[in-house]
């Protein structure tokens, strides 16, 4: 059954989703806004796979163990990556009924129609809710690659049938790298999703030379820009975290770039 959602606003959207009866949809822990009183609500370690029921992992109690280790290890997943533990289920009775959702940060958000044959990858914290039969996971980019990529070491992954609501900060911005030679570069934290099939990587600016060591001080974007390759769908946003607390913290009197920015940033988030 397809998720029937509405995207509304303009500088901080919200997602109003109509349930049919008996219908679910779930939403991070701290993205909920309103909904009808005919919808229930409940708060669990788990989304979608954490779900009540009979039939996952067969019957009597080694189905049991195997649902609780399933939701035990979701659930340190999120921890170790710094995510909410909880997910709260919204589920319509007695007729159709109302639900809102929102994101965090002054910026858009995106409904992606998961069809079976392709995950998505989203940046931590973009997720916002999606209907049960989606199931949200955790992915780590391990070796260099995780830890040269500062934002891009945890992603978070939806697989399975049906809607999964994102958001970001500032604007969207569709591209394929196919349509750019097959390979785009991009400040790390300016990516918000992309398809399965997609190669996500993180390279040095410049070499360990005087314009590459320029590029890393002065430049603002440290050492390193990731990389998508391949034929796929990717979404960024124009505003960055780490530029929005920086904008915030000047406001303030602070500069958490000192003079120079990039390489020198003391931005810790």
């Amino acid at each position: 059954m397809t998720l029937q959602q509405e995207i509304v606003g303009n500088a901080m959207q919200m997602a109003v989703v109509n349930l049919a009866p008996g219908q679910t949809v779930y939403c991070e822990a701290g993205k909920f806004l309103f909904k009808t009183a005919n919808v229930t609500m409940e708060t669990r370690l788990g989304g979608a796979s954490a779900q009540g029921g009979g039939s996952a992992g067969g019957g009597g109690m080694g189905g049991m163990l195997r649902q609780a280790m399933g939701t035990a290890l979701q659930a340190g997943q999120r921890a170790l990556a710094g995510e909410s533990l909880a997910f709260q289920h919204f589920t319509s009775t007695g007729g159709e009924g109302t639900v809102g959702f929102a994101g965090v940060l002054p910026g858009e958000m995106r409904a992606l129609e998961l069809t079976g044959d392709r995950a998505w990858f989203a940046e931590k914290d973009a997720f916002v809710a999606a209907e049960s039969t989606v199931e949200f996971g955790i992915a780590f980019q391990g070796g260099r690659t995780g830890m040269a990529g500062g934002e891009g070491f945890i992603l978070e992954k939806f697989t399975g049938t049906g809607t999964v609501i994102i958001c970001g900060a500032g604007n969207f911005i569709d591209l394929n790298p196919a349509d750019f030679g097959g390979r785009i570069e991009v400040d790390t934290g300016c990516i918000v999703a992309f398809e399965e099939g997609i190669q996500y990587g993180v390279q040095r600016i410049g070499g360990l030379n005087r314009q590459g060591l320029m590029n890393a001080v002065f430049g603002g974007e440290g050492l390193s820009l990731a990389t998508l390759e391949g034929d796929g769908r990717v979404i960024l946003q124009s505003l960055t975290i780490e530029g929005l607390a920086n904008a915030l913290s000047k406001a303030q009197g602070g500069d958490k770039q000192g003079p120079t920015g990039g390489l020198f940033s003391t931005h810790a988030g």
